[in-house]
């Protein structure tokens, strides 16, 4: 008998995370540093280990470099398998023509090749720029309990941000009977998590049918949902009710890394019954000045603390002259903040030197928003960074210089 997998994972990987700016100019959004010594992607690779589920196609496209490297042969999350693993899946050229990834449904589609040669009974579809930890296993049991075509798991959102997601309504026993896909105004709150599980033999048929519809934009959320209710399918929603954070845009990627700090985070990296394995080079061990002050915050392997630190997360080896100042920051690996320099309310990308006397962003209390600064760049001595900017290459040489030089 030829093997098989009871479930595939596919990893939707290939956006490009536009509204992270500066952090997504060169590299893929789930390969952004998360909490310090993580990417985004460790997330949902963690749950596919931890649940049972030893196959993964990770579907790239934009920026995949950096991606790729990380991944290597997926020995970090045990996906170093000789059948299954974890397989990173480009677009590619075939015998009659080559595309870019149109939408979600398409990426799945260009892929069925991949999906078929494990023959499973059910595709577990996810998104790769979410924080969250899950038991894809109770979701997986929900599903054929149900005797669902298609689960998709589902949090409740304030109805403001119902425009944000794709909204379900579903009776009480969890079948859906109305879907809109990001609705200004809605009767439900219930909001779509970008994870489904879908019987494979209905997702091939309808991912080869939304292929043949040429006015498709080939999209879950737009297409293959709505096809499938409107044609009578069993769709139900699972409700899930831990932490999850959609890290796709600056704010909620700032938010998502203070939810890390404090005696109770609201998310919890130490919690050793659900580990998030990670691609962790070995740093030497953080150290303290005489004069450093560190209060609330998480110091990762190779760090040097001689000013002080409050509220904030910083990646492996950032340095903190003495009088630097950082707040409510997350930091990314290997920045320097200067002697007497001071970070509020601010991502910095990774390998930036912030000169001394420098100022970047203002209190949070009275900012305007997140201070954005991009990576590998010399900020100069006694510069002004304002809040509520993004500030690469081109900000620093026509702004900052231009200032220094009198223009």
């Amino acid at each position: 008998m030829a093997k098989k997998k009871e479930c595939v994972a596919m990893l939707l990987a290939g956006g490009q995370g536009s509204r992270l700016r500066l952090l997504t100019e060169k590299t893929a959004k789930p390969a952004v540093t998360f909490g310090g010594k993580y990417k985004i992607i460790d997330f949902p690779l963690s749950n596919c280990i931890n649940s049972g589920i030893d196959t993964v196609g990770v579907l790239t496209q934009y920026q995949p470099l950096m991606l790729n490297e990380y991944i290597g042969n997926g020995k970090p999350w045990d996906l170093d398998r000789s059948f299954g693993g974890i397989v990173v899946l480009p677009p590619y050229q075939g015998a009659h023509r080559a595309d870019w990834y149109s939408g979600t449904a398409n990426a799945i589609y260009q892929n069925l090749r991949f999906i078929k040669r494990y023959s499973p009974e059910y595709v577990l579809i996810l998104s790769g720029d979410h924080i969250y930890k899950m038991d894809y296993r109770a979701m997986l049991s929900f599903h054929k309990k149900s005797g669902a075509g298609c689960t998709i798991a589902v949090i409740e959102v304030s109805p403001e941000e119902t425009e944000r997601f794709g909204i379900m309504s579903a009776r009480k026993d969890g079948r859906i009977y109305k879907f809109e896909e990001k609705p200004k105004n809605s009767s439900s709150t219930t909001a779509s998590m970008g994870v489904y599980i879908f019987s494979a033999g209905l997702l091939m048929k309808y991912l080869e049918d939304d292929e043949q519809n040429a006015s498709s934009d080939n999209d879950f959320g737009k297409n293959i949902i709505p096809d499938m209710l409107k044609n009578g399918e069993k769709l139900f929603a699972y409700p899930f009710g831990g932490y999850w954070k959609d890290v796709g845009t600056v704010q909620s990627l700032w938010e998502s890394n203070m939810d890390l700090l404090g005696e109770r985070p609201k998310f919890d990296l130490n919690d050793r019954s659900w580990r998030i394995y990670s691609r962790n080079y070995a740093d030497p061990p953080h150290y303290m000045g005489e004069n450093a002050y560190v209060v609330n915050s998480l110091i990762n392997e190779g760090c040097e603390i001689f000013g002080r630190v409050e509220n904030s997360v910083l990646s492996s080896g950032v340095k903190v002259e003495k009088g630097g100042f950082v707040c409510d920051s997350v930091i990314m690996s290997d920045v320097t903040i200067g002697r007497n320099a001071a970070v509020n309310y601010s991502i910095i990308d990774f390998g930036t030197n912030v000169g001394e006397g420098a100022m970047i962003g203002r209190p949070k209390e009275i900012s305007k928003g997140i201070t954005l600064v991009g990576g590998e760049l010399c900020i100069p001595p006694f510069a002004i960074i304002p809040d509520d900017v993004s500030a690469g290459e081109e900000y620093i040489n026509e702004t900052l210089l231009a200032k220094e030089c009198g223009q």
